[in-house]
Parts: structure tokens; sequence; C-alpha cells
């Protein structure tokens, strides 16, 4: 089975957005810079490392990132059949399933982050990695240490923890005395998902509760409990609980291993999400697709992959492809493009209301998937190609 995982803070680089201009999902960061009313646009382009070190704008510049990869990947035709992210990335992971509508999910981690940066501007906070600890050790280690918590259990062997800079040096110190090989402190801001993060409860569950959540398209792994979800009603609870509550990522990791997903494909900035996976689950299939080079990678993977197991999750072989539908409305065919047609990248196959179709790619028609005068919803399949 195939699952998708996404990324959280952290994984964000200045101009991680360029690789995406010229892809049609690049709309979707129109659709975001309007939903959260800024230029999202200079976050992913123009904003330097410093700057998007700011948890206010990494956030919304991650999840945006992930969800351009996503949506590209979708016009492909793959289809995940579990969800699961890291931190932020659970928030990529709802929308990407179909809990959170695109906008408010744009809208509600904006908010996220607009309150986390105030909560850390309160309250001076640090996050460390120890390498080399079993969990347990590590909780030990930091039970009797003032302001250091276990904030996340990323791999066997790799618990970070944060807290105040005194805390963190001090549960750093008990982390080395109970063993631990390494004590590597990271660059971040605040001391995320601890206590600390308290301030900024109230504002995100207001958030919370102004948002509409809907049943996934497939289980959404969630941080707090690394369990399976499948339907909309835990989610505003899993949110709240998340804020200042431990990702256990490690425990989700196994716990997808366990529920039979043999393919864990990371869309988004970073490949960090790949490499906890080889550390967790080192017979998985590990892929990541940060760039539009790695859409022909992954489906030159999924298309030679062993045929004699059914897989869980569509996809398409490697020299197929899908156009689907720029926005939602009713769908016309151009009159001379018809099956066997020759398709060039850029060319019009038809209109969705006053929207143009028009292929991604290069390749001959094989046939139309909609119907002519067929209302249709945006980035539904509309024709499929044979690339050539």
């Amino acid at each position: 089975m195939i699952a998708f995982l996404y990324p959280g803070q952290g994984s964000q680089h200045a101009g991680m957005g360029a690789p995406w201009r010229q892809h049609a999902s690049w709309e979707l960061v129109v659709e975001a810079s309007d939903a959260a009313n800024r230029d999202i646009a200079h976050l992913l382009l123009e904003a330097s490392d410093d700057d998007l070190k700011q948890t206010r704008n990494s956030q919304l510049a991650t999840f945006v990132t992930s969800m351009v990869a996503f949506d590209a990947v979708s016009r492909l035709g793959i289809e995940a059949s579990g969800h699961a992210g890291h931190s932020l990335g659970e928030y990529t992971a709802l929308a990407a399933s179909g809990v959170l509508d695109f906008a408010d999910a744009v809208r509600l981690v904006a908010e996220r982050g607009n309150a986390m940066q105030a909560a850390a501007d309160e309250h001076d906070g640090t996050m460390a990695a120890i390498i080399g600890l079993d969990d347990d050790l590590v909780e030990a280690a930091v039970e009797s240490v003032d302001n250091c918590w276990v904030a996340n259990y990323n791999t066997p062997g790799q618990v970070v923890i944060a807290g105040s800079p005194a805390g963190v040096e001090a549960g750093g110190l008990a982390c080395k005395e109970a063993g631990a090989k390494r004590v590597m402190p990271l660059a971040v801001g605040g001391a995320f998902h601890t206590p600390q993060m308290g301030p900024a409860q109230e504002r995100l569950d207001k958030a919370i509760a102004q948002t509409d959540f809907r049943a996934p398209d497939h289980p959404v792994f969630a941080n707090v409990d690394a369990a399976p979800h499948t339907t909309a009603a835990p989610w505003p609870q899993l949110l709240h609980d998340q804020l200042s509550g431990s990702v256990r990522w490690r425990q989700t990791l196994t716990a997808m291993d366990d529920a039979g997903y043999t393919t864990f494909v990371e869309i988004g900035p970073g490949t960090a999400l790949s490499g906890m996976v080889k550390r967790t689950i080192r017979t998985a299939g590990r892929l990541s697709v940060t760039s539009p080079s790695g859409l022909d990678e992954l489906l030159e993977t999924l298309g030679g992959r062993d045929t004699s197991q059914e897989a869980e999750g569509e996809f398409l072989y490697v020299t197929e492809r899908l156009i689907v539908s720029p926005t939602t409305g009713v769908f016309v065919p151009d009159t001379d493009t018809v099956a066997g047609s020759t398709v060039s990248t850029g060319s019009r196959i038809g209109t969705v209301g006053d929207d143009d179709v028009r292929s991604a790619f290069a390749g001959q028609l094989v046939e139309f998937l909609a119907l002519p005068g067929e209302r249709v919803q945006l980035a539904q399949p509309i024709a499929w190609l044979r690339s050539q």
C-alpha cells in the first residue's frame, strides 16, 4: 500500500517554490495568497532563509509548497491509501485527504503559525536532538529537569527534547549521563510541542472551532496517538492536543508498517521524513517529490512495481498521464481534439466554464474521461494521455 507523508517546519529553504513556478499546480499559490491575505509567492520565491526561520513564515510556506507538490502528484492520477504528516505536516495531510478545505487549511495554518510565533516570543525556548538513547531513557533523564520535555519521537535512537535554553541544556547533560551518543542543538526559535506553547492554545482553538472538518478519503494517522482516523469527529481535539503534545512519529511509522503500508512517498520540501522511514522501517520503499523532476521518478518507480501483487492506491504506468480540470464547472471539449489526437505541452483540449483545459504533457490522447457538458470538480481527471 502507498502512504503519503508531509514534512513539517524545518524543511523550508530559500527559493523552495522556484522549481514549481511554471507548473500548473502553482495556481494554488494564488488561491493560498487570497485565503491568507499574504503574498505567499514572495515567501516561496524571494524570502531569505532568515525570513523563513520565523514560525509565521515557515509554516505557511512549507504547507503551501507541500500542497502544490501534492496537487501535481494528484494530476498524474496517483492516489495514496493513507496519509500522515509530521507536526505542521499533519495539517497538509488533512487538506490532502479532504478533511480540510484548502482555503480553510491555509487560514488555519496561518493562524497556527502566528499564534506559535507569539508564544515563542513570549517564552524563550529551544530544542535539541538526542542521538543514540532509547525513548524510555530520554523520558527518565528529563523527567526531573525543570522546563524540559520530550517534543518528538522521530526514529529509534533519535528523540527531540525542548524547553527553556537552561532546561534543554540540563536535559541534554542528563541524557549524556544516561548514555546518549550525541546532543545536537537545533536552530529553532521556540520550544514547540511543549507546555511553552500554552499561550498559543486559545488562538488555535478559536480557529479550529471556526473550521469545518470532513471524513478523509483514506485513513490519516495522527501525531498524538499514532492511530489511523477515518472520520472527522476526532480531529478538532487531536489538533488541540498536538500543539503542546509530543509528536509520536516513530510510533506512527511503526503503526503504518503494521497496517500494511509498504511504500512511503514524502511530498513537499526536503527529504527528512524519507530518512526517518529508512531508519524506522528498513524494508519499506521510499520516494520523495520535492520538485517536478520527482514526478517522473515517482511514475517510473510505481510503473515498474511487481504487478503480481495487487496494490491499494491508484497509479498510472510510466507512459501515462492525466489532464485534470483547472476549476469547477461544465466541461466542453474542443471539437478538433479527439481520441488519437497528438497533444503538445500547453495545448488546449477544451474548457471548464471560462477556463481553458491545457495539457501539462505532450503525447497522444487516449480518451476523454469526462463527458461533454458534464459538471466536473477542481483537479478531476478530464482526459487520459499516453506520453510519446
